[in-house]
């Protein structure tokens, strides 16, 4: 057994002889699949709504691309919040609350625009309340996919989530641009509003069951800070990040500025426009289909470098493009890169992470992508404002570019290998002290006794127990050594309350164990190690003791 075991084996393509149809057999994701295809047909409505309204009410090329950043922008904003709720309450009853949300901006949004009482900035607001609402939605449906279909269909429900909103892509925009063209921009906000009844259907009529904790729900603020903690824990999760946003920030080029290229470069309207988008979608289809097959062929970042690649090239083309002809195929391999890379990014991190944080890991996820997307919107606006959109877009393929040759400094992850799923081993010891959840603070201290000869191992091996320790919430780690006695060695760690060490045990998953049993391996005495739990008690009185004169009466 290696003295470290790593989190990610070496990657090598295995192949994944699952159908990538095999999550359907769940009926539970099949009839929430199918209500969100609806929910998506009213999304993309309204974004083509929106986008196409702008360039009616405004002449300000930055305002048009402010459309697509108003409504990605509250992902970046109000994910991780989002990404606590989803892993400390209800998920199911998170998204309902959020799809009538959703409902209900949508329907004032038709009627302001109805009764004329829409300006760019209104409509800023509403795509930004949209937003709001989505950032509310995703973490939690997100993480429940998860444990909806298991961890062997995981990837292949990642990739039909994709393949279903980019089928509605396909003609989602399309029909969009027709509605507007036909009966203008307060049609489709309804049409909408009324595509999430379906999704609060599918919704209600869902019993899901949780696993049941003895465990007090965290604080909001703790449990952004303890999701916070485990990701920035976890280097490769960091790479991730990292990754996604700049995909984000370049990709998003395509999206915010093609209104700008149908208008300008092809001379087009919302039915070009619609069927520009359309084309993105039939290539998003194609990556979402061929994604288990690729990888086979492929490993996890040279799939990440060939969606970069394409990305750029079809950046490209895009932005040199006159004619509809050459734009289309363009955006056939944009669509596919784009599901291709981010439904990986997406999959590792779900795979990476243990379900008690996979909501709060997923939203920081999102935040770091969308982040990208807001900010990238914003920046390739400006540059169209002051270069036009098609030198812009060569640009943001620049960008594109150098994500490739990042790959060789920060390459992605493998797809974990190891058991994430919680270890149950820890039992809650019989107290002789009385005291209380909150009490605290709890210092834990484990004696090792281990051999010369083992130490090198030992201090390799509790590298890695420093990481999986603070990770899960432990504090003030140190690793001691007995100037008396050499053989023993104590580690040394708090946790605020009891609580808290209480939570901190459950966080451990099966994979952890690795390093607990090598840990007991080395230990030479006859005994396991001995556990030492205490509270930290002051001995010293306050200040105000310390100088207080005693009050002499004087009667």
């Amino acid at each position: 057994m290696p003295a470290i075991p790593r989190r990610y084996k070496a990657e090598k393509p295995v192949p994944d002889r699952r159908s990538p149809l095999a999550p359907f057999k769940n009926k539970v994701f099949l009839t929430i699949w199918l209500a969100s295809i609806t929910s998506n047909f009213g999304g993309l409505i309204q974004d083509v709504g929106a986008a196409w309204m702008m360039t009616s009410i405004s002449k300000s090329e930055s305002m048009v691309a402010l459309v697509q950043a108003s409504n990605t922008a509250p992902i970046m904003l109000f994910s991780l919040v989002a990404g606590a709720i989803a892993d400390g309450f209800d998920r199911r009853k998170v998204m309902l609350t959020a799809q009538i949300f959703l409902l209900t901006v949508s329907a004032l949004l038709s009627i302001f625009t109805w009764f004329g009482l829409l300006t760019p900035w209104s409509l800023l607001a509403f795509t930004f309340l949209i937003g709001c609402g989505t950032a509310l939605n995703s973490p939690s449906w997100q993480a429940s996919v998860g444990d909806i279909v298991g961890r062997d269909d995981l990837p292949s429900a990642v990739s039909l989530n994709s393949m279903g909103f980019n089928m509605t892509r396909s003609v989602g925009p399309a029909i969009g641009g027709l509605i507007v063209a036909l009966a203008g921009a307060a049609t489709a906000f309804a049409v909408n509003a009324v595509s999430y009844l379906s999704m609060i259907y599918a919704l209600a009529r869902w019993k899901p069951v949780y696993p049941k904790t003895t465990l007090p729900r965290e604080s909001l603020g703790h449990a952004i800070a303890a999701g916070l903690r485990y990701v920035s824990m976890s280097p490769n999760l960091m790479k991730v990040l990292f990754r996604g946003f700049l995909f984000g920030f370049a990709a998003t080029a395509i999206l915010s500025l093609l209104p700008l290229v149908t208008k300008d470069s092809l001379g087009g309207g919302p039915l070009t426009y619609g069927g520009l988008l359309g084309a993105f979608g039939l290539g998003a289809i194609a990556g979402a289909m061929s994604n288990a097959r690729i990888r086979e062929i492929l490993s996890s970042e040279q799939i990440v470098r060939c969606s970069f690649a394409g990305f750029a090239v079809a950046a490209a083309i895009t932005g040199m493009s006159q004619t509809f002809w050459l734009t289309a195929p363009a955006l056939v391999v944009a669509g596919a890169c784009w599901v291709l890379s981010l439904s990986l990014f997406n999959t590792v991190v779900q795979l990476s992470t243990p379900r008690w944080v996979v909501g709060r890991a997923l939203s920081l996820y999102q935040t770091a992508t969308f982040g990208g997307m807001a900010g990238g919107s914003w920046l390739w606006g400006v540059l169209a404002e002051n270069m036009g959109a098609g030198q812009a877009l060569v640009a943001s393929a620049v960008v594109m570019l150098a994500g490739v040759g990042i790959g060789f400094l920060l390459p992605m992850p493998a797809f974990a290998t190891l058991d994430l799923n919680p270890l149950n081993r820890f039992n809650e010891p019989p107290l002789r002290l009385d005291i209380r959840p909150r009490s605290g603070p709890i210092v834990i201290q484990i004696d090792f006794e281990i051999d010369d000869k083992d130490v090198t191992e030992f201090l390799k091996i509790m590298v890695e127990r420093r990481r999986i320790r603070l990770r899960d919430g432990a504090q003030n780690w140190a690793l001691m050594r007995d100037l008396e006695n050499p053989d023993i060695w104590t580690e040394t760690y708090h946790t605020p309350t009891w609580v808290d060490y209480v939570r901190h045990n459950h966080r451990r998953t099966n994979a952890d164990a690795l390093i607990t049993d090598r840990l007991r391996e080395l230990h030479k005495g006859e005994k396991p190690p001995f556990v030492h739990r205490m509270i930290e008690r002051q001995a010293i009185p306050p200040a105000d003791d310390v100088f207080h004169k005693p009050h002499i009466d004087h009667h």
